[in-house]
């Protein structure tokens, strides 16, 4: 890997992150909020009217958190290049089935790292400046999927810092959970039930969409975890009627 200046791969990965954000979850929006928003009504959760102020401060955030992340990014690479992170590029290093292996435990060690770290920022003491921008527009969209304050940024984007150091991992790995976290914090930010009934069935009872969520914005409360429900279940923060409704209007 050829190498380059801290500042080089701080603007490279801005505009990477910035345009990964813009086209999921732009494109999400403009597909379900403008395309398709009228022929899928019936599978809204949303109580309130969309506010397009709403939308412009969620942008305003993700800009500021995409910094945050463009700099981690950076960070992570300069101590590769130094040789001091797990990272690699030898697909064979480890072996093909590790890679799978090894996305597997990102997944469940980041949601395990958010699970607590999300309910620590509901603590009364530190939601006002640590968490209160990502509530600010009350009901989610996909623009909120990325929207952080900057302590919030800074925390978030310590998870894939840290584990570089500690969990050995392809980039190719890297950029998968990447875009894993990408993709499934704009569809549980969604604001539409797609699949209504998948709490019904052994996995959609373990995994969280945008009904569990919506019940977290809403209550604020429950429903801490970011990809599994296994931590609110195991430490009684799973909404109650969770499993009993059919739709988040009923909450």
């Amino acid at each position: 890997m050829t190498n380059h200046s801290f500042w080089y791969y701080c603007f490279s990965f801005f505009g990477i992150t910035l345009a990964r954000y813009f086209l999921i979850a732009g494109g999400a929006y403009l597909l379900f909020y403008l395309i398709l928003g009228k022929y899928l009504a019936n599978k809204s959760l949303r109580l309130k009217p969309l506010m397009t102020c709403s939308i412009k401060k969620d942008i305003e955030l993700s800009v500021i958190s995409t910094v945050v992340f463009a700099i981690s990014g950076a960070f992570m690479i300069s101590e590769y290049n130094l040789g001091a992170t797990l990272l690699y590029t030898d697909i064979w290093k480890y072996g093909l089935w590790y890679l799978i292996v090894s996305f597997i435990v990102v997944l469940i060690l980041q949601d395990t790292y958010f699970y607590f770290v999300h309910r620590m920022f509901h603590q009364p003491l530190i939601f006002r400046w640590m968490h209160y921008g990502h509530h600010r527009s009350g009901e989610p969209t996909p623009w909120s999927s990325s929207a952080f304050d900057l302590p919030e940024a800074i925390v978030q984007a310590l998870f894939f810092v840290g584990v570089s150091f500690i969990v050995p991992l392809h980039f190719v790995t890297l950029v998968a959970a990447l875009i894993t976290m990408t993709v499934w914090a704009v569809f549980t930010h969604l604001g539409f039930e797609l699949f209504p009934s998948s709490k019904s069935y052994w996995i959609g009872k373990w995994l969280i969409g945008s009904m569990h969520h919506s019940i977290h914005h809403r209550k604020y409360k429950v429903h801490y975890g970011l990809y599994f429900t296994f931590w609110d279940k195991l430490l009684g923060t799973e909404d109650a009627n969770y499993q009993n409704k059919t739709h988040t209007r009923e909450f």
